[in-house]
């Protein structure tokens, strides 16, 4: 009896054993010279950049999903730290700010998550995601060797990591988090800050690694990453980068989709055939890790734009657009790409490739397995000229800057360069509902002295005053003049000079605007030099100074100074130039309009209104206003078109949409080719227009009707222009070639054998809820042209229009066959035919 139960404890405890052994393999995450180890399993592991802030809460789920639908496997997205901690020891985990639901909703959705603590992000983000109060700790100094700094930045990642791990959230629990990154591209900081550099990157590596977050760490842009952390590439390109060991996988933590934005900029674009080219480029390489830095890049919402200088916008031209719609052809063609390197992946997990040249500028990279799988890349980096090579006694055709993906070394199932995809055609049309009832507030400048909060002899630097509680800081003194002064009596009028660090000054005589200066994100220096009205007795000069942002990146930027400091000087004067620098200034933080809250439900009460029409309002500066207006019924994304106003800040219901300014932009726009090497301004679009002219206004924030519209504007503009309008598809195409199979045409089997399963097709999507209403375009033969400009060939089949009309008009959906069985007889035999269609999309 006694040996039955001993044998049955002893069976039952080998049992626990065997089930905490298996628990530890499903729930596991190493490394190898080849690749992320999930669960005893290589991954070759396609990610993408999702910043909740930058978002709603209600487009997450759809963000992550459609996300998921393009073959992504991993959300990467940094934590800020300045929104979870704005003021010492006071936390915020809410709405936008709620990380913990943020990578429950990934997990739910099936993804893996890569969390990037920092807790320096960069990232466009205002201070580098670091909080103004870390910069008033005594003896602080940033990203160093520095045992103030050291003290809080390990305080904020361990509040980080025992919220991940109370949930549950990591995957050595079970949980979604697969990888974890301490600091963030500190490698140029090292080099510049030698031994205190390289003493801080020590001690930071230990700290994450003492966490025991059962998943490996990363380091970004970081050459000497310690040991067990693994260092990682961030670039436009990254097939050149090698980990610092050879026991670590080759990782692109920042494949950049596009570019930041920035006031008085162009828009910055990325072809998505170059994007393609390096994404092949660094897999051919034995790259085993991409993760594409935006996939979606949201909205810098408030004040959270660093820089400075960078626009509301975050769009980055990802493939998912600022409001959450599909950026086509980025979006289709990328997917496509993921499904090639999927199909690739049992070859690509087992070797390291072998390289064989194709040409002068051609070459394969050839990976095989044990198991007979096999996968090649087939490269042309020839910028201009197309090649045909041989490879396994067959011909390939290569397109300039281009790689063929080859999943069992025979079938060409994707090339980075021909882009199959459907491409939408964008538009923003003005909604049912508008603004109304306007009303307006004049900021009141005349008494600002009298409500001031400090007077000090000399310049003051603006971050220490207002502690980034507003971007306002006004600066203000007087200047007696003397009624003989020459100017009285007919001469030139005197000038005042004022230099300031940003990022913009409006200065006022006697409470009128004499004028204003900029500076830009290159020179952040404003210089102010203009006549000026002075009056006889005692003139009152106020400079408002104002922040664009704080700076996210550079040595020690918490010490750089911000706002006007000197020299201010009146020139032109009879007895000569007067120096005002070093006499007293009063100071005041902020605005009028903000210490009373104007912009929220209650605090709009506060002020008489004055309604009626702006017209003789319209370019006065310093003025609030108001008006509403009834949510749209549709469901489109919304945003405020503001280009009739100047420079200042929106709010709907008291949530901020955050800066406007429509500055031209000034940049190099033209043709844009996808082949040579790219950089960011490379290809720009909106030369002469406003650098952003449309603000997002999340539906989450919008009541059924009645909802309050708040704008704070400094120069001057035309409020009963601004219009609410929606962000839909004006037309959507898409191309097919006789001879150019698309990914969904391909199925390769165990065996690695290739089928074609059907012939090339177009197809057209509509977006949820609408269908296709015209054809705009549509030819079977040898059309030309982009997207929106359609042209026929010389080989056209006449009855084109008509069948395409018939098949998709009224359909949401719509796949034709590019087959000349469709367009009755073959209107050009001898040649390799294409069908091109435009399709409008209603309503």
């Amino acid at each position: 009896m006694e040996s039955n139960s001993v044998s049955k404890v002893l069976i039952f405890l080998f049992s626990i054993a065997l089930l905490m052994g298996a628990q530890l393999i499903l729930c596991s995450v190493t490394y190898d010279n080849k690749a992320i180890i999930i669960n005893g399993q290589r991954r070759i592991l396609i990610s993408g950049s999702i910043h909740y802030p930058r978002s709603t809460p209600d487009m997450w789920e759809d963000l992550i999903m459609k996300a998921k639908n393009a073959g992504l496997d991993v959300i990467d997205t940094y934590v800020f730290w300045n929104i979870h901690e704005p003021t010492q020891g006071n936390y915020n985990f809410e709405g936008r700010y709620d990380l913990v639901s943020f990578i429950k909703t990934v997990q739910k959705l099936g993804l893996y998550v890569h969390l990037r603590i920092g807790p320096y992000v960069c990232a466009e983000w205002n201070f580098g995601g670091f909080p103004v109060w870390l910069k008033y700790i005594p003896g602080i100094s940033f990203r160093t060797d520095n045992e103030p700094f050291e003290a809080e930045m390990q305080k904020f990642t361990q509040k980080i990591v025992g919220m991940m791990k109370s949930e549950g959230l990591y995957e050595s629990q079970g949980g979604p988090i697969i990888l974890s990154q301490i600091e963030n591209e500190y490698g140029p900081a090292a080099k510049k800050l030698g031994a205190d550099g390289a003493a801080y990157l020590k001690w930071a590596a230990g700290m994450a690694v003492g966490l025991n977050t059962g998943v490996p760490w990363v380091m970004c842009k970081e050459d000497d990453a310690p040991d067990p952390i693994i260092n990682a590439c961030n670039g436009f390109y990254c097939d050149t980068f090698l980990p610092n060991k050879p026991y670590k996988p080759t990782l692109w933590t920042e494949a950049w989709s596009g570019w930041f934005t920035q006031f008085g900029g162009a828009i910055n674009q990325r072809p998505v055939q170059d994007l393609a080219f390096a994404v092949a480029r660094f897999i051919q390489r034995g790259g085993s890790m991409v993760n594409y830095y935006m996939y979606h890049g949201g909205t810098n919402f408030g004040r959270t734009a660093g820089g400075p200088f960078i626009t509301t916008s975050y769009d980055y031209d990802a493939p998912i657009d600022e409001y959450g719609l599909l950026r086509q052809p980025k979006y289709g063609h990328l997917k496509e790409l993921h499904r090639a390197i999927k199909m690739s992946e049992p070859a690509l997990i087992s070797s390291d490739p072998t390289i064989i040249s194709l040409g002068s500028f051609q070459e394969a990279h050839v990976f095989s397995s044990a198991k007979g799988n096999c996968a090649a890349f087939l490269a042309n980096y020839d910028s201009n000229s197309a090649a045909r090579v041989m490879f396994n006694n067959m011909h390939y055709n290569l397109p300039p800057w281009s790689i063929s993906i080859l999943p069992n070394c025979k079938n060409v199932v994707f090339n980075t360069a021909n882009v199959g995809t459907q491409t939408s055609r964008m538009q923003m049309l003005s909604t049912t509902t508008q603004p109304n009832s306007w009303e307006t507030y004049g900021e009141d400048i005349s008494s600002l002295e009298d409500s001031s909060t400090l007077t000090a002899v000399g310049l003051l630097e603006q971050l220490n005053i207002t502690r980034d509680n507003s971007d306002y800081l006004w600066y203000m003194t007087s200047i007696d003049i003397s009624s003989s002064e020459s100017f009285f009596r007919g001469g030139q009028k005197p000038t005042l000079f004022v230099q300031s660090r940003g990022h913009a000054v409006h200065v006022f005589i006697n409470g009128q605007l004499s004028g204003s200066a900029y500076g830009t994100r290159e020179d952040m220096r404003v210089r102010f030099n203009g006549p000026v009205n002075f009056l006889p007795g005692t003139n009152r000069i106020a400079l408002l100074s104002i922040a664009v942002g704080l700076p996210n990146n550079g040595i020690h930027f918490e010490t750089w100074n911000l706002g006007v400091l000197g020299p201010v000087v009146v020139h032109g004067l009879d007895h000569g130039d007067k120096d005002l620098s070093w006499q007293k200034w009063t100071y005041k933080v902020g605005l009028k309009g903000e210490s009373m809250n104007l912009v929220s439900p209650d605090g709009v009460s506060k002020v008489d209104w004055i309604p009626g029409s702006l017209v003789t309002q319209s370019q006065q500066p310093l003025r609030w206003y108001k008006a509403y207006f009834d949510a749209p019924m549709d469901n489109e994304p919304l945003a405020l078109d503001m280009k009739s106003m100047g420079k200042g800040q929106v709010w709907i219901n008291g949530q901020s949409i955050g800066r406007y300014w429509t500055i031209s932009a000034n940049g190099s726009c033209g043709i844009c080719q996808y082949s040579g090497t790219f950089q960011a301004s490379k290809c720009q679009l909106g030369c002469g227009q406003p650098t952003q002219s449309w603000y997002h206004v999340p539906r989450s924030w919008l009541k059924p009707t009645q909802n309050l519209l708040v704008l704070f504007e400094e120069l001057g503009g035309d409020a009963s222009k601004i219009s609410l309008v929606k962000r839909t598809t004006a037309s959507v195409c898409a191309s097919a070639h006789e001879n150019r199979a698309s990914m969904v045409d391909w199925h390769i089997d165990s065996n690695g054998e290739g089928t074609m399963l059907r012939q090339p097709k177009i197809q057209l999507q509509c977006a949820p809820g609408q269908s296709i209403s015209t054809i705009k375009f549509a030819s079977f033969g040898t059309p030309s042209g982009p997207c929106g400009a359609f042209q026929q060939g010389t080989c056209h089949a006449e009855s084109s229009q008509a069948v395409i009309e018939k098949m998709c008009i009224g359909q949401e959906t719509c796949r034709v066959t590019a087959s000349k069985s469709y367009f009755g007889s073959d209107p050009c035999p001898s040649q390799l035919k294409r069908l091109y269609v435009e399709a409008v999309c209603f309503p």
